[in-house]
């Protein structure tokens, strides 16, 4: 399940804002751009939900090794996290609008591939394919929301945003659910990706005409060096973490994993050199000076490490551990998808004003507590658990990431200067996307290695009931330390005219 908003474009906040007059009854038709722009935002959030839940049956119609259903999970966020930033200062330099159409094309053609996928590896490359043209689609929405409406409108327009957002967050599992289980025309799990078809094609056609085209006064310039390194150094780690379970862990996999932050290392030396040439580099450093923004990344990073591992586990643990068919295990989960859409709404609206960090902490807190409590489910019923003996830690684990979400990404970029926002909310969203891949390549060790060791001589099932157990450890670990690091945060959201807290 992906949480983080979508970055906006670095410039967005730099571009004019409508006037009066262009806002008026002749410019009517943003309200349909609008419902393009919302639709393709939930079509890729549905897309990295809907997935989870049949990865089950992906395995079982092609024969797919576990180490390409992570890649299957793993290869999209990862994509979509490299894409993000170069993503938004394309649309500022060549045209929000032009770049939209074209991320939207290029995923529903992706989506396509992902449908006809003749075998695994088809389908890992499609979905990488598919995270990169999300990536040139998914910046643009919130830019083109600044460009299209005046600044008294925003405020509703960005509710109707959060809005489809959790509803997307809601629907996704069940959706795939039902196409996974409904075997569309003997299609297997192949419409979950069929689907976004006729809603792609639409939103072209709605798009090419209702959308008004926008760049950036002032883009900043593209950094294809420092995307290149960025790339390169993450896949030396990911790459070997996931592969090598499978491949017996050669050297060459701990050699890699080693050489990855000396990669990483030229990549960060690279971008301060970029930033004194031109000022535009991929990754703002100075931003990491801000204790609480370095904290905020912290936080995202451990946090999208820690969900990642643990809504693919659930899914396997549902399916493979207990035997449950997708629909059941769709089902199973909506207490967890409603405690958290309304736990984001109270935790924005009400508790955070009055309470700040706390509430952050409090969703922590609640958060380790139904991991704890799943983790003693699964392991004292075993194979017979039942769904209703989940819907404690369900309401658990969905109330504490619902108070943590939603008001996360304003707490971390509350004392960023104004003329780095756009910056910081691209590293901030990217940082979460590349945490969950990191949790997708944990799994190799968290969950596989442990399914593997108990799997000899164990019955069906149990061997993935213990690698359950094991995993909840590592996600509870995560909360800790996610706890630990809301400390480092601002106690209260800082506002224009109130001093930091």
């Amino acid at each position: 399940m992906t949480t983080t908003a979508p970055a906006p474009a670095e410039a967005a906040e730099t571009a004019p804002a409508p006037t009066a007059t262009s806002a008026a009854p002749a410019d009517r038709r943003r309200w349909i751009a609008l419902a393009v722009i919302l639709t393709a935002s939930a079509m890729d959030l549905i897309d990295a939900t809907i997935v989870n839940i049949a990865i089950p049956s992906i395995r079982q119609d092609t024969g797919a090794s576990f180490s390409a259903l992570q890649w299957v999970t793993a290869g999209y966020a990862l994509a979509f996290a490299i894409g993000l930033i170069t993503g938004g200062r394309l649309g500022d330099i060549y045209g929000r609008k032009k770049l939209f159409l074209l991320g939207m094309a290029g995923f529903t053609a992706a989506s396509a591939l992902c449908g006809l996928a003749a075998g695994p590896g088809m389908l890992v490359g499609a979905r990488v394919l598919q995270g990169a043209m999300a990536a040139l689609m998914v910046p643009q929405v919130l830019a083109i929301i600044h460009v299209s409406f005046p600044a008294h409108e925003r405020g509703k327009v960005f509710g109707m945003f959060g809005a489809v957002m959790g509803l997307g967050a809601v629907c996704g599992p069940l959706i795939g659910a039902l196409l996974t289980e409904g075997n569309l025309l003997g299609l297997e799990w192949r419409p979950i990706f069929l689907i976004n078809l006729p809603v792609g094609i639409a939103g072209l056609l709605l798009g090419a005409r209702f959308v008004t085209e926008s760049r950036a006064p002032r883009a900043l310039r593209l950094d294809f060096v420092g995307t290149a390194l960025a790339t390169l150094g993450l896949l030396m780690l990911l790459y070997p973490l996931t592969q090598g379970r499978e491949s017996g862990w050669p050297l060459w996999g701990f050699v890699s994993m080693a050489a990855s932050p000396l990669v990483l290392a030229v990549f960060v030396r690279y971008e301060r050199a970029k930033a004194r040439k031109d000022g535009s580099p991929l990754v703002e450093l100075s931003l990491f000076r801000l204790r609480t923004f370095a904290a905020g990344v912290g936080v995202q990073l451990t946090f999208g490490a820690a969900s990642g591992l643990f809504f693919l586990i659930w899914t396997l643990h549902m399916q493979l551990g207990l035997g449950w068919g997708p629909l059941h295990a769709g089902l199973t989960g909506l207490p967890f998808s409603l405690a958290c859409s309304a736990a984001a709404g109270m935790s924005v609206q009400k508790l955070v004003p009055r309470f700040g960090r706390k509430v952050l902490q409090a969703g922590a807190l609640i958060m380790l507590s139904g991991a704890l409590l799943y983790l003693w489910d699964a392991g004292h019923h075993g194979t017979s658990l039942q769904s209703w003996q989940m819907i404690p830690a369900m309401l658990l684990l969905g109330a504490g990431m619902g108070l943590i979400v939603a008001p996360i990404t304003d707490s971390v970029l509350s004392e960023v200067p104004a003329g780095h926002s756009g910056s910081a909310s691209g590293i901030f969203n990217t940082t979460g996307q590349l945490g969950m891949a990191l949790g997708l390549g944990l799994s190799s060790v968290a969950f596989f290695g442990v399914a593997d060791d108990a799997g000899a001589g164990a019955a069906p099932g149990a061997s993935f009931i213990q690698a359950t157990t094991h995993s909840l450890w590592w996600v509870s670990g995560g909360l800790v330390i996610v706890f630990g690091l809301l400390f480092l945060l601002p106690k209260r959201v800082r506002t224009q005219d109130a001093p930091a807290a």
